[in-house]
C-alpha cells in the first residue's frame, strides 16, 4: 500500500469501533465537551445488533436503566425502536425484575447513526485504525486507514478501544473458517500485535449466533405465543404508552433435534476442538447445551422478529457452528419448522480480548495513560454490558482529556460499578455476563430507584439537561417526603397488609397516599406507577435495607483488615464448601479483596472478619 503524506488532525478523544460500547463512549465524551471522533469500519453499521435483536432482561436491564440515569444513548434509541416490551420475573420482588425489549435492529442502528451525526463535538469517520501512537507510556494518537486506503495520523489526548469481536476475528461454520469480525465484515489483524507490544496481556474468547429463518416458512399455529405486558415506562424517565407492535413465540427442541446434532458431532468445531476460544457459560451454543444438559429432552427456543419488516426471525437458543446442511436438518426437526428455510447460517466467532485486570476502575489501562477499553475487548458479552462500559469509558476519556479526576461508580451503588469492579479486580476466564445474583446489595440496586441513585451524579457531571434533572429531582423529593411521612405515621406491617405482602397493589397505595396530598402539596397525577413502586419497595424492604447498610458500613470499617496467610479456611463453621474453595483459590490479602470474590455473602464476610480478628488477638 502506498502511504500518502500524513494529514494531522487533532481531537480530544478518539473512539475506535462503532458498536454499542463505541456509540455510548463517543456520545458521552462529546456531551461532556470533548472534541471527539468515532471511527468505524462501516458507518451504516453503527450500533448493529449482530446477534439477539433485544435489549435488557434480568441484570442486563438494570444496566440499561443506569445508562438512562447517567444520560446515555441506548435508552433513547430503545424508546423509539422497540417492537415488544416485557417485564421479566414479575412473580418475584422488584429487586430482581428486569425490563426486556424486542428491538427493530435496523431502525435502531439507523437512528443511532442519525443521533450521533447530529451530536455537537462529534465527528464520524469511516475507516480502520491500524496502529496506536504513544510517547512515554502516554497515548498521543492513532493511525487511520480510510476506505480509499489513505493513511492519516490523528492526534488525541485519549483513545477508547471498543473493538468487539474484530480483533483477529475468526468465523467458523463447520470445519470451514475464515478471518472476519462478524458476518461479511473483515477482521482487524494489526491491533492485537500493537497492544501486545505495549505490554498488555491478551487472551482468546468465543461467541456465536443462530441461523436466521424465513418467517413465512414457519407454521406459527404450532407455536406458543408469548404474553405481553402492560407497562407505563420503558428505560427513560418520562412515561410512555407502551404497545406490542410484533409478537414473539416459543418453540422447543426435541429428542430428534438432539440426536441429529449428536449424530453430526464430528462436523462441529465446538465438539472437535477446532475452536480454542473460551465460550460463554450462560449463552451456550446448542451443541454445548445438549452436551451439558444431556438429561433434558427439550429446550426452549424463543422466536423473535429482527425488524419491522418481519421477513426473518431470530431463534434465540440455537446458536451453532454446525455446517449449513446440519443446521437445516436440526431446525426442521422442530415442531412448526418442518418446512423452515434458513436465510443466513449460524456461525461461531473467535476473537482476541485484553485481560481486564490490567485496567483501572476508570477503564483506563494501567500501562498506557489515556488508553481506555470498553466492551468485548474486556472479556464481556452482551450489548448492555458493552454500553455500560462504553458510557463510563467515554466519560472518563473526556475527563482525562480535560485533566479532571476520573468518575468511578462503586459496586454498592450501581450494577455498572459492580461489573467494572468484577472485571478489573478478578479478570475473566470466560465471557462475562451480568446477573442480579452478582450484586451483593441488589435490594439497594433496583430498577425503580435508579434515578434516585445516579441522576444527581450525572447532573453534576454535565450529562443531564437542566429541565430533565429538575423533573427527576422533583419526583425524588416527593418520594423522600412520602416515605418519611409513611414511616412516621404507621408501622410497616399495617401498610404492607394494605399495599400487598406479595405483590404491589398500586391502587391501594395511591389511595392511601392521597390522604397526604394537601399536607405535602402534591397532585394525584404525580403518583406515577414508578413513584408507587419505589415507595412500596422502600416500605417492603425497610428492614433488609437497614441490614444491608449496616453490612456496607461494617465492610467499609474492616476493608483494610489483613487476612493472615496461615488462616485455616477449611475449619470455619458456617462457611460453604464453595466459598472455602474460592477463598483458597484467590487468596485475598484483605477483607476488601475478599469482598470482590463472586458469591461472597455478607454472612461469609462477617465470619471471615470474626476469624481474622480472633487470629490477630
Amino acid at each position: 500500500m502506498k502511504q500518502k503524506a500524513m494529514n494531522h488532525l487533532d481531537f480530544d478523544v478518539i473512539v475506535v469501533g462503532g458498536g454499542h460500547a463505541g456509540a455510548e463512549a463517543a456520545y458521552a465524551a462529546a456531551k461532556l465537551g470533548a472534541k471527539t471522533a468515532l471511527i468505524s469500519l462501516n458507518l451504516d453499521k453503527i450500533s448493529l445488533m449482530p446477534c439477539n435483536p433485544s435489549i435488557g432482561g434480568v441484570g442486563k436491564g438494570h444496566i440499561v436503566y443506569e445508562i438512562s440515569a447517567l444520560g446515555g444513548l441506548m435508552p433513547k434509541l430503545c424508546s423509539q425502536t422497540y417492537l415488544q416490551a416485557r417485564m421479566l420475573n414479575t412473580s418475584k420482588g422488584p429487586a430482581v425484575q428486569g425490563l426486556r425489549l424486542q428491538i427493530d435492529k435496523n431502525a435502531y442502528s439507523k437512528l443511532s447513526k442519525e443521533v450521533l451525526a447530529q451530536q455537537p463535538n462529534l465527528t464520524l469517520i469511516a475507516g480502520k485504525i491500524t496502529d496506536l501512537i504513544t510517547q512515554d507510556q502516554q497515548i498521543t494518537g492513532v493511525v487511520l486507514t480510510d476506505n480509499q486506503q489513505n493513511i492519516t495520523q490523528l492526534n488525541c489526548k485519549s483513545v477508547v478501544l471498543t473493538t468487539g469481536t474484530f480483533l483477529n476475528g475468526l468465523v467458523h461454520v463447520g470445519h470451514t473458517n475464515y478471518p472476519a469480525g462478524r458476518r461479511d465484515e473483515e477482521a482487524v489483524t494489526t491491533l492485537s500485535d500493537t497492544l501486545a507490544k505495549l505490554g498488555l496481556e491478551l487472551g482468546r474468547l468465543k461467541t456465536g449466533t443462530p441461523p436466521r429463518i424465513l418467517r413465512t416458512s414457519i407454521d406459527f399455529t404450532k407455536l406458543e405465543q408469548q404474553d405481553v405486558h402492560e407497562l407505563d415506562y420503558l428505560y427513560e424517565f418520562y412515561p410512555q404508552v407502551v404497545t406490542c407492535k410484533l409478537p414473539c413465540f416459543i418453540a422447543y427442541t426435541n429428542i430428534n433435534t438432539h440426536q441429529t446434532i449428536l449424530a453430526n458431532a464430528e462436523k462441529s468445531p465446538i465438539y472437535t476442538g477446532g475452536i480454542q476460544g473460551k465460550p460463554p457459560r450462560y449463552c451456550p451454543s446448542i451443541e454445548d447445551k445438549i452436551k451439558r444438559f444431556a438429561h433434558k429432552d427439550s429446550h426452549h427456543v424463543f422466536i423473535e422478529p429482527e425488524d419491522a419488516t418481519y421477513e426473518e426471525v431470530y431463534p434465540s437458543g440455537l446458536s451453532t457452528a454446525m455446517p449449513l446442511e446440519v443446521q437445516e436438518q436440526f431446525i426442521r426437526s422442530m415442531t412448526g419448522f418442518e418446512q423452515a428455510i434458513i436465510t443466513k447460517a449460524g456461525y461461531a466467532v473467535e476473537y482476541d480480548y485484553v485481560e481486564p485486570s490490567q485496567l483501572k476502575h476508570s477503564l483506563e489501562t494501567k500501562k498506557i495513560a489515556g488508553l481506555f477499553l470498553a466492551g468485548q475487548i474486556n472479556g464481556t458479552t452482551g450489548y448492555e454490558e458493552a454500553a455500560g462500559q462504553g458510557i463510563m469509558a467515554g466519560i472518563n476519556a473526556s475527563l482525562k482529556a480535560q485533566s479532571k479526576p476520573a468518575f468511578i461508580l462503586t459496586r454498592e451503588e450501581s450494577y455498572i460499578g459492580l461489573m467494572i469492579d468484577d472485571l478489573v479486580t478478578l479478570g475473566v476466564n470466560e465471557p462475562y455476563r451480568m446477573f442480579t445474583s452478582r450484586a451483593e446489595r441488589r435490594i439497594l440496586l433496583r430498577q425503580d430507584n435508579v434515578f434516585i441513585r445516579l441522576a444527581p451524579k450525572a447532573y453534576e457531571l454535565g450529562m443531564l439537561a437542566e429541565d430533565l434533572y429538575r423533573d427527576i429531582k422533583h419526583e425524588n423529593d416527593l418520594i423522600a417526603n412520602l416515605v418519611l411521612k409513611l414511616k412516621t405515621a404507621s408501622i410497616n406491617s399495617n401498610m404492607l397488609n394494605l399495599f400487598g405482602t406479595e405483590n404491589c397493589n398500586l391502587a391501594n397505595i395511591k389511595n392511601y397516599l392521597l390522604n397526604y396530598a394537601q399536607e405535602l402539596n402534591f397532585k394525584a397525577q404525580e403518583l406515577s406507577s414508578r413513584v408507587l413502586q419505589v415507595i412500596y419497595a422502600e416500605i417492603k424492604y425497610e428492614e433488609y435495607l437497614k441490614r444491608e447498610q449496616k453490612e456496607i458500613d461494617k465492610a467499609q470499617k474492616y476493608r483494610n483488615l489483613e487476612i493472615p496467610n496461615n488462616i485455616d479456611i477449611t475449619n470455619m463453621p458456617g462457611l460453604s464448601k464453595e466459598l472455602q474453595e474460592k477463598l483458597i483459590k484467590h487468596k485475598p490479602a484483605t477483607i476488601a479483596q475478599a469482598l470482590l470474590i463472586p458469591g461472597m455473602t455478607p454472612a461469609a464476610v462477617s465470619l471471615l472478619i470474626f476469624k481474622c480478628r480472633q487470629d490477630l488477638l
